[in-house]
């Protein structure tokens, strides 16, 4: 799969075609098919009534005509909200206002996109671990997925599942030492890095992080970088993948080989 591929430099739709689209919508995603991506990254929630959706934020308050809790939601409700509707590319228009982006189930979602896409699933609640397991097994999808989580919580019950895992925020902390003194690591359980540039104002050493888990077989993919000149910055100094808002961007820079 090319995200575990250590010689590849996968362009990943962050939450489908971000800042074209409403983020983590079927339309979001399949624009970023259109264009080329290598993979798309989403959100998982859970619905009141157990259902994997997708959402990024533990309210619809943000993204949609809604509001209130995503758990506190059944499915029924979700599907009527417009996750269009707050959607704006330059902060007054509202293109996609009352043209039936929705609230998507990850089943759904798996259904409409290519059979082969690679994915990046982000869980944000650790209830939707024992549902994804199920769900990953149902749609045979164990070779073409990393699943990460913040919370170490979220993907602990999947380790031994038979696919690739991205470290917690724990996870990445605790590397920081070692990586930070070029002193080498023990082999870790994950298999890759789902990392920013900067977490909450203070700068990600992803230079050190890189050489402290590539020789382990660990890739390191990072969000979110819609600028192609940052992007190759990045490449150069070792990371695999770039998360992008605007793929189409960095699928450009990648193009005329801006990162060798």
């Amino acid at each position: 799969m090319i995200l575990l591929d250590p010689l590849a430099h996968p362009v990943v739709g962050h939450r489908g075609n971000r800042a074209h689209a409403p983020e983590n919508t079927i339309p979001s995603l399949l624009e970023a098919v259109a264009l080329g991506v290598d993979a798309v990254e989403f959100d998982l929630h859970v619905s009141q009534d157990g259902v994997l959706v997708l959402m990024h934020d533990p309210t619809v308050d943000r993204t949609t005509d809604g509001t209130g809790l995503v758990s506190a939601l059944p499915l029924e409700a979700l599907r009527e909200l417009d996750a269009g509707s707050r959607f704006t590319p330059d902060g007054t228009a509202r293109p996609w206002r009352g043209r039936g982006a929705g609230v998507p189930t990850f089943d759904e979602v798996i259904e409409a996109l290519p059979r082969t896409l690679p994915l990046i699933i982000e869980l944000k609640t650790a209830a939707a671990a024992p549902l994804l397991r199920d769900a990953v097994a149902r749609h045979n999808l164990g070779a073409r997925i990393i699943v990460a989580g913040f919370d170490p919580e979220s993907t602990r019950p999947l380790r031994g599942g038979g696919y690739a895992l991205g470290a917690s925020t724990r996870d990445v902390a605790a590397l920081l030492p070692a990586s930070l003194l070029r002193r080498p690591i023990r082999a870790p359980w994950f298999q890759a890095l789902c990392i920013p540039p900067v977490y909450r104002g203070i700068p990600v050493p992803i230079g050190s992080l890189v050489r402290a888990t590539q020789p382990h077989g660990v890739v390191t993919h990072v969000w979110t970088v819609n600028a192609p000149a940052r992007a190759a910055r990045l490449w150069r100094r070792g990371v695999n993948g770039i998360i992008s808002d605007d793929p189409a961007a960095i699928l450009a820079g990648r193009a005329h080989a801006l990162f060798r």
